[in-house]
């Protein structure tokens, strides 16, 4: 009989599908496994999002690529086009209050 107290064990993290990130910037050299990465997201269901970059280090190319997954943007999209619809109605709540008045 052990005297080790009895843990309450949780759920591991594994038992939980990992959410997926909106964004993701995926570095490193410019080689096949880079372009793998790529792949795999894409694959994944994410997509490109503006033009790689790539500076050399030295001794080899590094390259970036920005992905995002396309709900992101849609929801992103609809937030600003929100904020927008807002911004034009307190323009016209402000020229009605001051209309009749030099």
């Amino acid at each position: 009989m052990s005297d080790a107290p009895a843990v309450a064990t949780l759920p591991s993290q594994q038992d939980k599908p990992e959410e997926k990130l909106s964004y993701r910037l995926i570095t490193g050299p410019d080689d096949r496994a880079f372009c793998e990465r790529i792949s795999a997201a894409l694959a994944e269901g994410y997509v490109l999002h503006g033009s790689p970059a790539a500076t050399f280090n030295g001794t080899s190319v590094i390259v970036a690529q920005a992905l995002v997954l396309p709900a992101a943007i849609a929801t992103a999209d609809a937030a600003v086009a929100t904020a927008v619809d807002r911004l034009d109605s307190d323009d016209d709540l402000s020229a009605e209050a001051y209309e009749g008045h030099a």
